[in-house]
């Protein structure tokens, strides 16, 4: 079906969607970021991609979590925030949608410009707040019902069993693309009903959403960036047209056909199939590359779940937890309020950190370790809280548990054959490389 021009001329409608922004502002400031006790607790700013792309984010959260947790910082695209750090804050912040109101968006934006007029762009329910956000998120949840993950599930065992069995044994491959890109984006082509030859693309998208134009990136200039997503435009506006009138059971027919979402234009429809194909895509395959990256670091539980399977249902969200797939989540304020003794003025941006939260001590003892018998590892935040809580989290984790309970069955071990290379973005927390092998039982 790949039909579409490339390089698809830009909608005006949304070219403010896809401006320099402020993570691209913190990239641009450069790699060279000294540690965390090298700073003062005012220059600390840890929305700076690169602290993740080298791995250094632990430090700088835990002098916040420590010293300055509702932390202020300022920037010129993006006017006044503040950095949430600790479990209990995030969590009621996450929980007030009343006062802190997801519509202005979910990453970190532009300064406040108050504009009734203002073209509202790709929006997607996650970047609303109730009743529209509940109506919306009502179309689509059924996708995600206990009752059809039932149904889904020997799909998924299926396929994990075929590529499992496909991998080289004794030789170094790429467990991200091999592995973790397939088995996601083979579930996505499932759920969008989305031609299979193209499957691939859905993940494209999902990447470039995200991602922070720089020389050699995955996109080089803000005009590279929307050119490929007017491109996901033009693709699913044929998919909503044969939807229109050949629905089925899939994401594009619920939304095409859903009270709430069916007089919606082209490019609300957009904000919430790139929310389904990021909640989908990002988050569940960077937790299983997480996942063997993690067990190799903490190699006693990774022999602790080789002597006993039957601990993978307890693996599996310690593992969400101690990955954190999407670093953080944006609110804004309604009005002047106050949190963590800290006064917010009305339109500051609060950054919800569920990398931060979920490696607070004062609720996870030991945080920054891999323990797959802690007993309240299912009090982890990577999945929001509230109203936005992640109704793809049951599909998340259920991937992850049979991904772990084949693997098991058939390797004596998945072996990290050196460091991964890790996703240039302070949101997603992911890896883009992961050289493995693996040796057969």
């Amino acid at each position: 079906m790949t039909d579409i021009a490339d390089d698809a001329d830009i909608d005006p409608s949304l070219q403010d969607s896809f401006q320099r922004g402020p993570e691209q502002e913190m990239a641009e400031i450069g790699a060279d970021v000294p540690a965390a006790s090298e700073l003062s607790i005012e220059e600390i700013n840890p929305l700076n991609a690169h602290l993740f792309r080298e791995h250094r984010w632990q430090d700088h959260f835990a002098r916040l979590r420590a010293e300055d947790p509702v932390h202020f910082n300022e920037l010129e695209t993006s006017g006044r925030y503040w950095s949430l750090t600790k479990y209990e804050d995030v969590r009621a912040v996450d929980g007030d949608w009343k006062t802190f109101s997801s519509a202005p968006g979910i990453t970190l934006g532009p300064k406040y410009v108050p504009d009734p007029e203002a073209d509202e762009g790709f929006r997607s329910f996650i970047s609303m707040d109730p009743p529209g956000q509940t109506e919306q998120r009502n179309t689509v949840r059924s996708i995600a019902a206990p009752k059809n993950l039932r149904n889904i599930d020997t799909l998924i065992r299926d396929r994990t069993v075929e590529l499992l069995e496909s991998l080289p044994e004794g030789e170094t491959f790429d467990w991200v693309d091999t592995v973790s890109v397939e088995l996601t984006t083979m579930m996505l082509a499932t759920l969008f009903d989305f031609p299979w030859e193209d499957r691939h693309l859905l993940t494209r998208w999902s990447d470039v959403v995200f991602a922070i134009p720089q020389k050699g990136g995955l996109v080089e200039s803000q005009e590279q960036k929307q050119r490929e997503m007017m491109n996901c435009i033009r693709y699913f506006e044929k998919l909503w047209i044969d939807r229109l009138e050949n629905p089925g059971e899939d994401l594009v027919s619920m939304l095409v056909h859903g009270e709430a979402t069916k007089d919606m234009p082209t490019a609300a429809h957009l904000g919430n199939l790139l929310l389904l194909i990021v909640g989908g895509n990002d988050t569940t395959r960077n937790t299983m590359s997480g996942s063997v990256y993690g067990l190799n670091k903490f190699g006693d539980q990774y022999d602790k779940l080789i002597a006993d399977p039957s601990l993978v249902p307890k693996m599996v969200p310690e593992i969400i937890r101690w990955q954190t797939p999407l670093s953080y989540m944006r609110r804004t304020a309604n009005f002047d309020t106050e949190v963590g003794g800290k006064q917010i003025k009305k339109h500051d941006q609060m950054l919800m950190w569920y990398i931060s939260a979920n490696r607070d001590e004062d609720v996870f003892a030991n945080a920054d370790a891999i323990d797959i018998d802690r007993p309240n590892a299912d009090r982890h935040l990577s999945f929001g809280y509230g109203v936005h809580f992640c109704m793809g989290s049951r599909l998340a984790e259920l991937q992850l548990k049979i991904l772990w309970e084949e693997l098991l069955t058939r390797f004596e071990r998945v072996e990290v054959q050196e460091e991964p290379d890790r996703v240039f973005s302070s949101f997603v927390n992911g890896y883009s490389k992961l050289p493995v092998q693996v040796r057969r039982k």
